[in-house]
């Protein structure tokens, strides 16, 4: 997907102070007038020339603008201390190691650190886990393995065969791109499996279904991929066969965006229901059996939803729209019900079970399932609390509240299959992760592991508060500060936005937000504009297609709202987001940037007239139209940034950074908006990491490069009086 996703996890201590209602249309500047006909088309767009990713004139170009700008970014005298602050942040050892249980109850672990920069797949025991000092067995060692072949490998991933899952296929990325290799890896001797599955690099997947046969969707060659580049067909993979042997079983349109197949199994590793899963867009999907024939049947659900779970013979599924079952039941948009998987599949007419129904301000952030139990983190206003679900045959499903601390952002994490525990994280934008491990069948909750304070929030607080948008709609957003924070306009302001693809920005603990940013008198902000998922399907799609522009302009009311405040002021104010969040920020730099002095665009958006050419964008229609046609392309023109930019505007120097390896989105979005920028006589900061996929960051070292290039850029520009460019 392209959102990258927000930090799980926090507690929220908010002031509960009253909301601003904003009157801001005599505000809004009068209408930029691009340049007529620019980049409408690709004859019109001087700089398509960008999108040849690793073409000569475009990496010279690259180059060019990496010298000029690591030049004056790591020149400033303060970039070396905001360097090692955050080398020293993410290469620490002093951190919570995500815990995944294995089938049989072990802890499965990926650690990276200043001595395993590409990282290390390990085990331990769920007690050893528990202690200050756990004894872990190391699997497999990516540093080692991309020493012995040579190579620039990532780990995305090992899906292993249940229930044993001592055979794995394991995801291998070329620096970062979302494309792999796939490899079968013995877990228990630790060595790749000699003549076993080996699939060469593509975008897509592989399932179990037993030892000797997989599921596999990739790219097969000539007509077997989807406008957007992703796998149109799935087949059948028989141990020995060669890829191109391997028997369709199943194939889509090549206007979806994509097809795989996985297999739903129980508790115990038994496969219950092989499942073709045909993506027509990024929100519409059907899902398709795999008969034991080789025959496919589709299955009644709505376009709009997911199989979340399967636990106790109970099939659980959200809809994400409004739908009438086949057996005439009614359910709304957020739901979430339940069927008796066997029963189901036998008469699709079999009622369901209605097990959730969200409130108007509550949404759906997690769900998972331990043996016998469904566990679900439930947010109200953005804050978070877990509860447990028991299946009933036949009525409603129990419910009982895990005791966590409250007002809190939470997270549900990996569930073992042998009983009923379940990790939960617990934190806040002052208060760091803890864990806690929990038994869902008891309601009994330990707290496993918490980290130590990474920066000091002595004499800081968090605040909640709503801004006025302009359609009237409150929008939620929250204000990290210290307490002393003067109201008289000056304070530097960061104000973070994504606002698509129903992803929520939940408050969470960042290490390098704090140290880089808080610590030094910053002011942090994260909006919770429509488009997100905060409040459940319904929030996200009042922002998408046609509305997009909400999403804009729920946005710019947050930061009309901090000026209101005297939080700050223009001079003061910078804004940050990437991928989708690229794209909001390129929109705040064309409608309104009068209101910011600072804008850092990670990875973006930003010719919307051609998004859907580039990559895996045609994937993305969903969310924003189709510019080839008509009536749709209207509406996306009035806010693709790249068509937008003009001349004589008060755009402020910006920072846009991107991946070459970026096989997401493309990186000729963020060449492109550099090179129009400077035409135009604008002052700009860009930086592409040669490595990396769309995160930006191969390795820790580079993830510590662009975090620190990106505070020293906001330092200058809204610390500094005046700003320097």
């Amino acid at each position: 997907m392209i959102r990258t996703l927000a930090s799980a996890a926090a507690l929220l201590l908010a002031a509960g102070a009253a909301p601003v209602a904003m009157a801001h249309s005599s505000d809004t500047p009068a209408a930029v007038s691009p340049t007529p006909g620019f980049a409408t088309s690709d004859a019109t767009d001087p700089y398509i020339w960008l999108e040849d990713v690793e073409g000569e004139r475009a990496m010279d170009w690259v180059k060019a603008h990496n010298q000029t700008s690591l030049g004056v970014l790591q020149g400033d005298p303060r970039y070396q201390t905001l360097h090692q602050q955050a080398l020293d942040i993410v290469q620490s050892r002093d951190r919570i190691p995500s815990p995944g249980f294995t089938h049989d109850g072990h802890i499965d672990n990926f650690w990276q650190d200043a001595e395993h920069v590409r990282g290390i797949w390990r085990r331990t025991t769920l007690d050893s886990y528990r202690t200050d000092a756990p004894q872990w067995e190391t699997i497999l060692d990516i540093d080692a393995l991309s020493a012995a072949e040579g190579a620039n490998w990532v780990y995305k991933g090992a899906t292993c065969l249940p229930p044993q899952e001592r055979y794995c296929l394991l995801s291998l990325s070329n620096g970062g791109k979302d494309a792999v290799t796939i490899r079968e890896f013995d877990s228990v001797t630790k060595t790749f499996v000699e003549g076993g599955i080996s699939l060469p690099e593509s975008k897509g997947g592989a399932s179990w279904i037993d030892k000797d046969t997989l599921l596999i969707s990739r790219d097969f060659g000539e007509g077997s991929l989807t406008d957007s580049g992703y796998p149109r067909t799935v087949r059948l993979l028989k141990r020995g066969q060669s890829v191109d042997q391997a028997v369709e079983v199943f194939a889509g349109q090549k206007t979806d965006v994509s097809v795989s197949g996985y297999t739903l199994r129980d508790a115990d590793g038994v496969v219950q229901a092989v499942l073709l899963n045909r993506g027509i867009n990024f929100y519409e999907s059907e899902t398709w059996r795999l008969n034991d024939d080789g025959t496919t049947t589709q299955l009644a659900l709505p376009l709009k939803g997911n199989i979340n779970a399967l636990v106790a013979g109970q099939m659980v599924v959200t809809t994400d729209q409004d739908w009438t079952a086949p057996s005439g039941q009614e359910f709304k948009t957020g739901d979430v019900i339940a069927w008796n998987l066997q029963a189901w599949l036998v008469d699709p007419k079999t009622p369901a079970q209605l097990v959730i129904r969200p409130g108007e301000r509550e949404a759906i952030e997690g769900i998972s399932v331990t043996r016998n139990t469904l566990v679900v983190a439930l947010y109200e206003n953005v804050r978070g609390s877990v509860y447990v679900y028991r299946p009933n045959p036949t009525g409603e499903w129990a419910r009982t509240r895990l005791d966590l601390p409250q007002n809190v952002t939470v997270g549900v994490g990996s569930a073992s299959e042998q009983d009923d525990k379940i990790f939960v994280s617990v934190a806040g934008y002052l208060n760091p992760s803890s864990l806690y491990l929990a038994d869902a069948a008891t309601g009994a909750v330990a707290l496993t592991k918490a980290l130590p304070a990474k920066f000091d929030a002595t004499g800081m607080r968090v605040d909640q508060f709503e801004a006025r948008s302009a359609d009237g709609t409150m929008i939620p957003y929250f204000v990290v500060h210290k307490d002393a924070m003067a109201m008289d306009g000056s304070n530097p302001t960061l104000l973070y936005g994504y606002g698509g693809f129903q992803s929520s920005l939940l408050p969470g603990y960042s290490p390098t937000v704090g140290k880089l940013w808080l610590e030094r008198g910053g002011v942090y902000v994260i909006a919770n504009t429509r488009g997100g998922g905060e409040f459940g399907p319904k929030w996200h799609q009042a922002a998408q297609q046609e509305n997009r522009q909400r999403a804009h302009e729920d946005f710019q009311a947050v930061a009309l709202d901090l000026i209101a405040r005297n939080i700050t002021s223009q001079p003061h104010l910078g804004v940050m987001g990437g991928s989708q969040g690229g794209l909001f920020m390129g929109a705040m730099l064309t409608q309104r940037p009068d209101l910011i002095n600072a804008a850092v665009i990670q990875v973006p958006l930003f010719d919307m007239l051609r998004f859907h050419k580039l990559l895996a964008g045609a994937s993305w229609i969903g969310e924003y139209g189709n510019p080839d046609i008509p009536e749709q392309r209207a509406w996306i023109e009035e806010y693709s940034p790249y068509q937008r930019l003009a001349a004589g505007q008060p755009y402020p120097e910006v920072f846009i950074h991107t991946s070459t390896k970026d096989d997401r989105v493309h990186p000729g979005h963020a060449r492109k908006a550099a090179a129009r920028l400077e035409e135009l006589g604008y002052p700009v900061l860009f930086y592409e990491n040669t490595d990396g996929g769309h995160a930006a960051g191969a390795n820790l070292r580079e993830t510590a490069r662009r975090i620190a290039l990106e505070y020293t850029y906001l330092t200058r520009r809204l610390m500094d009086e005046p700003a320097q460019q």
